[in-house]
Order: C-alpha cells, then sequence, then structure tokens
C-alpha cells in the first residue's frame, strides 16, 4: 500500500502547529511594536506642534508653566509646558512633555528661546 503512516501525519502536524503558533506570535508581536510606534510618533507629533504654538508667544506672554490636553482630537495625550531661566544670559529653555497611558509614556522636547 503507498500512503502514510498515521505516526507521519501526526509528526507531519506537529511540526506545521510548532511553525503556525511561531508565525502568528511573530505577528502579534510585530503589531504590537507597530502600534507602540505609531503613538509615540503621534505624541512626538503633537509636541512638536505644542512647542511651535508656544515658541509663536510673545516673549513676555510666556508662563512659567502651561499645561493642557490635545483635546478634541487626542484627549488621552496631556502637554505640559516649563520655561526655566539658563545659565546663559537672554535664553530661556522651554521644555513640553507629552504624557499618554496614565503618564507611563512619555515624550519631552527642550527648546531654547532668545529673550
Amino acid at each position: 500500500m503507498k500512503g502514510f503512516t498515521l505516526l507521519e501525519v501526526m509528526i507531519a502536524l506537529a511540526i506545521m502547529s510548532g511553525v503556525i503558533l511561531t508565525v502568528i506570535s511573530s505577528f502579534n508581536y510585530h503589531l504590537s511594536i507597530i502600534t507602540h510606534d505609531r503613538e509615540e510618533t503621534i505624541g512626538f507629533l503633537l509636541a512638536r506642534a505644542k512647542l511651535e504654538e508656544i515658541e509663536l508667544l510673545k516673549k513676555d506672554a510666556l508662563k512659567t508653566v502651561q499645561e493642557g490636553t490635545f483635546a478634541p482630537e487626542h484627549p488621552e495625550i496631556s502637554w505640559k509646558a516649563e520655561v526655566e531661566q539658563t545659565a546663559v544670559l537672554f535664553f530661556k529653555k522651554l521644555t513640553l512633555t507629552a504624557t499618554w497611558e496614565n503618564t507611563k509614556r512619555t515624550v519631552s522636547l527642550v527648546h531654547y528661546i532668545a529673550q
């Protein structure tokens, strides 16, 4: 008789299931990385836009600390801007921090502003 024995079929199925599980877990892992990178990119771009918006304010209108969210588009992402004096005269340090996932993830941008 020609054909495969039950043992050969069982071994082939075990090998195929191992390969399929590896591919599925690898696919899920890479999807989570893509999601993480996407969220980080959104946070970075929103922080950059807010930093530029704050820069356009008049120099005397800059407050020491400002806070808010990126609502209505991204209410889950909050931001905080802090202005500090530097050791170098005529410059201020502006630090903008975007936070999301209940403060688990942050992106901070630092910019120096001439007075």
